[in-house]
């Protein structure tokens, strides 16, 4: 049986604030749909991706910026980044970890390491190995997310 996550809602504030924000990140806008006043839908893209974002009014109870470590993988992480830089997003700099562990827990847009003899390396990893080097950002609410690099998958993904 084939799973595929396909959506994943985001908690906002401020319905236009956000859709502003990940249009400038460069996310497709595939809907905006309001019902009524009390209901709205944003729905975007990243681009490259077969998961999409949701957001809008009405559409979910959680806290807004309550989304943490929503995964973005690229190949190139200093391209990707300085291409969000360059569309106004704030990024970042690029780093690593110390004991090489590829969990991290975020919050708010900052990477935690709840591991000990981890934590994080300012730089890409030293062999700039698939998985090990990241950057964050958040949305205008705080909901987190991480650049991952990674040039070679593990086997069967």
């Amino acid at each position: 049986m084939d799973l595929k996550l396909e959506l994943i809602m985001l908690p906002v504030s401020d319905v236009d604030r956000a859709k502003a924000f990940y249009e400038a990140a460069g996310f497709r806008l595939d809907l905006d749909k309001a019902a009524s006043e009390d209901w709205r839908a944003v729905h975007f893209t990243p681009p490259g991706s077969e998961c999409s974002i949701m957001f809008g009014k009405g559409i979910t109870s959680a806290a807004p910026g309550s989304t943490q470590g929503l995964y973005l993988i690229v190949s190139d992480i200093e391209e990707a980044r300085a291409e969000l830089v360059g569309r106004g997003i704030e990024v970042s700099e690029v780093f690593h970890d110390a004991g090489g562990l590829l969990y991290h827990g975020h919050a708010a847009g900052e990477i935690t390491h709840r591991i000990e003899g981890q934590g994080r390396l300012a730089g890409l990893h030293p062999d700039r190995a698939s998985y090990g080097s990241f950057a964050t950002f958040s949305d205008p609410d705080g909901n987190g997310w991480v650049l991952q690099e990674i040039t070679q998958r593990f086997p069967g993904r």
